[in-house]
């Protein structure tokens, strides 16, 4: 891995080169994805039938799309017994840990008649968007369904790529099935998208789509807010290691690479104040690297995305971490927790050496759907909040609007808005 003196310009190339991966910057494919979602707009199912013979090569009709019990029954008798407790276990953890997200509505009351509050009220209708191609994600499922189901929304639709036969991975549909899930239908790609904000005869419009996808999909999403809104737009994969010289560099260059693997436009950086320490890590590296199935994808995002950092001090370190606002961050240090309480910006944060990033992606319990592309400075990982909206609610006896009614006239007067002032005034003065 090449290694870097850390200062202000290093900082700005990494942000300015993790900028070039966003989906704002595919302009040349917007063209291409507004024709798709033009085109399901207009024609719906058939628009559908099309792309779906188009790119995934099986031509199937509104009816097939829909996976059918029968389907369900077959993917579980495919997946091991094993791989099932795993799901089961992980689920378990996801939803206890989302639990612990929920709000309750309030109410607030004073002796004058004035009750204030706050009503919480659960999405109607959301789809969840799950990639298909080479990759295979149930643990993406596990992430999107659960704090909705955990947030009480009653109907969850999930969309995904089928294969060239009209299949879906049985563990993706086992997943979604442990998790909850109301339908599942074998659409994929901006297609999918355009079919979960707008409706067609056979999909319902959602209220809001959520889940991880490709340049298309994420272009769909960015285009359709307003007609449903959206969890983010998604950037590629990123993991920021802050460590010192007590870090085990193996442990370190291990979760440098379980970041890179997942494609070419994967970061991977390690910030260090110990140049010595950077060297060892990135032999292991290397050795490492040879090992892996992935290893040419895992050498390019190295190559383009991956870096040592070398900072002076620690709070040179730390600086550059909050500037950076990583998706994934590890804090392999002396006192791990004590440095955490430095750290502003980051989607999830992993503290201490046996806190490996694989064990956020798949088991812990927290999120693995994180802001990405330095959006962790005001975006927040999925959660239960996602799939809720929240109505104020005011209530004033005539005695309490009495008391301040003059208050109210003179701020609506004062902002020349005559109709506001005469709605509080008409209620005493003309009586």
């Amino acid at each position: 891995m090449k290694m870097l003196k850390l200062n202000k310009n290093t900082t700005q190339n990494i942000l300015d080169t993790l900028l070039q991966r966003s989906p704002n910057n595919y302009i040349q494919y917007e063209v291409v994805v507004d024709d798709i979602l033009e085109n399901v707009k207009r024609s719906g199912d058939l628009a559908l039938t099309y792309y779906t013979n188009k790119f995934e090569g099986i031509e199937l009709q509104p009816v097939e799309f829909l996976v059918t019990e029968k389907e369900f029954e077959t993917a579980y008798e495919k997946i091991s017994d094993g791989l099932l407790k795993i799901i089961r276990k992980s689920l378990a953890n996801i939803q206890e840990y989302h639990q612990r997200q929920k709000q309750n509505s309030w109410f607030n009351s004073t002796e004058d008649g004035t009750i204030l509050g706050q009503k919480i009220t659960p999405l109607q209708r959301v789809g969840v968007y799950v990639p298909g191609g080479t990759a295979v994600y149930p643990s993406s499922v596990l992430m999107n369904i659960v704090p909705a189901r955990v947030a009480g929304v009653p109907e969850i639709i999930m969309t995904t790529p089928c294969n060239n036969k009209g299949e879906v991975n049985p563990a993706v549909l086992v997943a979604a099935k442990e998790a909850g899930v109301t339908q599942i239908y074998k659409v994929g790609g901006a297609q999918a998208i355009g079919a979960l904000a707008y409706g067609t005869k056979t999909i319902k419009k959602v209220d809001k789509i959520v889940g991880p996808g490709n340049m298309y999909v994420a272009l769909a999403k960015k285009r359709i807010f307003g007609y449903s809104s959206i969890d983010s737009i998604a950037g590629p994969s990123e993991i920021l290691i802050l460590a010192d010289k007590t870090a085990n560099p193996t442990y370190i260059a291990a979760d440098l690479l379980s970041q890179a693997e997942h494609d070419e436009l994967a970061s991977a950086i390690l910030v260090t104040t110990d140049k010595m320490f950077g060297h060892k890590v990135s032999l292991e590296v290397d050795r490492l690297t040879e090992k892996m199935e992935r290893a040419d994808i895992i050498k390019k995002s190295l190559n383009n995305f991956g870096c040592i950092l070398i900072a002076e001090t620690m709070d040179d370190a730390i600086d550059a971490v909050n500037e950076i606002a990583s998706e994934h961050l590890e804090i392999q240090t002396a006192d791990p927790f004590k440095t955490m309480t430095k750290i502003k910006n980051a989607g999830a944060i992993f503290l201490g050496s046996y806190s490996c990033e694989s064990l956020g992606d798949y088991f812990a319990g927290p999120n693995h759907i994180l802001p990405t592309n330095g959006t962790a400075k005001f975006f927040s990982p999925l959660s239960v909040d996602d799939f809720v909206k929240k109505s104020s609610i005011i209530y004033y006896s005539e005695e309490a609007l009495k008391n301040v009614y003059e208050d109210v006239a003179q701020f609506a007067h004062y902002e020349g808005l005559t109709a506001h002032e005469n709605a509080a005034r008409i209620r005493f003065e003309d009586k």
